[in-house]
This record gives structure tokens, sequence and C-alpha cells, in this order.
């Protein structure tokens, strides 16, 4: 059976991005970008524009996509929670090299972030953590990521025991559980353009750690 989808399509009408607008450094226009999305949702908190796709090396060498949530950035890089002993968290001590994405519909924008990812200090997990709604806590005890289930019942009686644990306790962060910051080495900020002609500029960190800025074909 075949489902044709050749007529899937629409065209990008956006402003243009050009090398004499940009500023030196990648982070200043990721801010940007991320601050001129937010307004379009002002007033609907239900589209995630923090939600990234993080793809690794899986152990039998294959890449491995899921989405996840970026939960700070900085010039020292991007943020996200997870699980250490979930599949990502086991591919990234294997292979630290990961590549993480945007996709911004209302301005018609992408970017593409290459980098290593490390673990950040605990007492930023804990503060982190802290921060979490109760249910999300107690999750994290609950759920061994990616580990095999026999049961949706089993995953929700996992989930029973432990809020009944901590009815009248503080829920700690668990250790398997916590922050990886991605230092990028290399961006790309893709701006929709008329007939396909798309512009796509790159950020790339040299030898002595200076941004080079370059543009590639659509």
């Amino acid at each position: 059976m075949i489902f044709d989808l050749s007529n899937y399509r629409k065209n990008y009408y956006n402003d243009s991005l050009l090398e004499s607008l940009v500023p030196k450094e990648p982070f200043q226009l990721f801010h940007d970008w991320f601050q001129q999305e937010k307004l379009f949702h002002k007033t609907n908190n239900d589209y995630e524009i923090n939600a990234m796709s993080i793809s690794t090396i899986g152990k039998d060498g294959g890449p491995e996509t899921r989405i996840v949530l970026l939960k700070e950035y900085s010039e020292k890089g991007f943020i996200f929670y997870t699980n250490y002993y979930s599949f990502k968290g086991k591919s990234i001590q294997n292979f630290p090299k990961v590549c993480i994405s945007f996709y911004w519909k209302n301005t018609e924008r992408q970017i593409i972030v290459k980098g290593v990812a490390s673990k950040i200090r605990k007492e930023k997990s804990d503060k982190y953590f802290k921060k979490r709604p109760k249910g999300n806590q107690v999750g994290c005890w609950a759920s061994k990521q990616s580990s095999p289930l026999p049961s949706k019942k089993y995953m929700l009686k996992q989930y029973e025991k432990w809020d009944n644990f901590f009815k009248r306790k503080t829920i700690s962060r668990p250790f398997y559980w916590g922050g990886y910051i991605i230092k990028p080495y290399n961006m790309e900020f893709w701006q929709g353009q008329p007939n396909r002609l798309h512009d796509r500029l790159i950020y790339n960190l040299d030898k002595e750690k200076n941004w080079i800025l370059y543009r590639l074909s659509p």
C-alpha cells in the first residue's frame, strides 16, 4: 500500500538571514531567535518551544533520536535532564558527541547544534529537581527508564508504591537522574526562503576557540 505525500508542501516567505546582520557568536543569535519565537506563544502554553530533538550513537553503532526539553542555555552550552541509565544516558557515556535540533514553524526556522555532552554538577541537578512537580519527582523513582516493562499496570503500581513511600518525606533526587550540558562546536541557523533557496549560516569553532561564520548552499 502506497500513500502519496508529494503534494504536501509549503512555501516560505520570512526575512533573509544575512551574514552582515548576525552577531559574531552563535549564542546571541540563538537567544534572539528563541525570544522572537516566544512572542507567538504568550497566550499558548501548550506549544513547547524548548522542545528539541537529540541524536546519540547507540551501542549498535546506529543513530538514536528522541525529543527532550531544553531547560537552560547560555554561552557555556545547553542543559537538559534525564535518567543517566536511559538509552541516551548510556550512549552519551560511551560516545559524548551529540546533535540537537530545534524547529520553529511560526518563524520558519531550524537550529542544528553539534556538541559534546557531559554531566553537570550534582548541586545544580539537585536544585532543578526540587523545582519539579511532585508527581514528576515520584516518577523518577518509579521508572527505570528504557528498561523492559511487563505491563502498564506494573508501572502504575511502581508509581503508587513510591508515591506512598514519599507521603511524609522530602523527595530527594535519585543518584541516577540529573542534567547534561552540551557544549557546542558547530551551530547551523536555517531560515526558510521562497523557492527552497533557504538561508543556512554555520558557526564553527576553530582550534583557537574562535567562531568562524560561513554559508552553505540550500
